[in-house]
């Protein structure tokens, strides 16, 4: 159905910031409905529908959500989930840069799973009259485990509607230059402040092994943001190591393992070691508790003497500068500019 002349006047450009997702509350009863929908998606894990939920709702579901939710606990702030407060801040700060550059786009956060639902902020975005919709998502390697899942949770979107927007989807962005740059710009800002460790250690999220063989071109991606990070910081091969953490389950994922290479380090006579997490823009569970925490004292507990975790991304003005710059590079030939008019 074309655009009434009254639409053409009102209608907008939007750019979705798409992130994993948090459960509402540090709770067992709000982890569990939450991991009840990132484990069950078929992106995540891929094994029979029937059996996984036997295993699902059958046993993990039963277990994990106090454990979890005590883990959630140990890292929420007064603000809510880190990932959320960080997503909604990035959002907030992308809108604006991207203001300040002339556009005039409508920027919102999302969440895989759990809230705000990427379906509830594409309908308040199509009830603002966007008709255009950039998705962006904080995942720089691409993953059908998760970039494909962001992507299907829009199409799933798209099926119930009468009139869908025209949509983009940016799915990698692993060897963007303004990126590597904001991460190596966070890492020297620890070593100046904090001292320089004997090895960096650069730990991303791991995916099964099963997947890579699949074609999945995750690890690919993220071997080569490290050989891109570790050329921009002058390191040898010898000065730093690319690991994988988050493993789930019994099946083989991406190697080498962070807590294994970590206890390793520290046993083997490493005293000072920094970690990285570049595929993480947002810090979150998986940064400020599995390797800030639970990768700290595995490190100590080995022998090492020194752990320097460095955050992520979060607000720095380099990471603005990045997501702003990837962010108008699929903007172009949409009509965002502030002095355009629509005939």
């Amino acid at each position: 159905m074309p655009l009434a002349p009254d639409d053409r006047k009102n209608d907008r450009t939007a750019v979705l910031w798409c992130n994993l997702g948090s459960p509402d509350a540090p709770t067992a009863a709000a982890v569990r409905p939450y991991l009840a929908d990132f484990l069950g998606d078929p992106r995540v894990v891929e094994i029979p529908r029937a059996l996984w939920a036997l295993i699902l709702h059958g046993i993990i579901l039963r277990t994990r959500p106090a454990k979890s939710a005590a883990k959630y606990a140990s890292i929420w702030l007064p603000e809510g989930s880190p990932l959320k407060v960080w997503t909604q801040k990035q959002a907030t700060l992308l809108a604006g840069w991207l203001g300040e550059r002339g556009h005039r786009v409508t920027v919102r956060d999302a969440m895989r799973y759990a809230n705000p639902s990427i379906a509830s902020r594409l309908d308040a975005l199509q009830a603002e009259g966007a008709t255009r919709v950039l998705v962006l998502q904080a995942y720089p390697q691409y993953s059908a485990t998760t970039t494909a899942s962001v992507i299907d949770a829009v199409n799933a979107w798209s099926r119930r509607q009468r009139r869908v927007p025209e949509f983009r989807f940016v799915n990698q962005y692993h060897d963007d230059p303004a990126y590597i740059e904001a991460l190596a710009q966070g890492i020297e800002k620890h070593w100046k402040t904090e001292g320089r460790g004997e090895l960096l250690v650069m730990s991303f999220h791991g995916i099964p092994a099963r997947n890579i063989a699949l074609g999945d071109p995750y690890e690919a991606q993220c071997l080569e943001t490290a050989r891109l990070l570790a050329a921009r910081l002058g390191l040898a091969s010898t000065q730093y190591r690319t690991t994988f953490q988050s493993r789930f389950g019994r099946a083989k994922w991406l190697e080498p393992y962070t807590e294994p290479t970590l206890r390793e380090l520290g046993a083997r006579g490493v005293k000072h070691v920094d970690v990285v997490c570049p595929g993480f823009p947002a810090d979150c569970l998986e940064t400020l508790e599995e390797i800030a925490m639970e990768g700290r004292e595995a490190f100590l507990h080995a022998g090492g003497e020194r752990f320097g975790y460095i955050p992520c991304l979060n607000d720095s003005p380099a990471w603005i500068t990045a997501l702003t710059g990837i962010a108008e590079r699929h903007l172009v030939g949409w009509p965002t500019r502030q002095d355009t008019t629509t005939p």
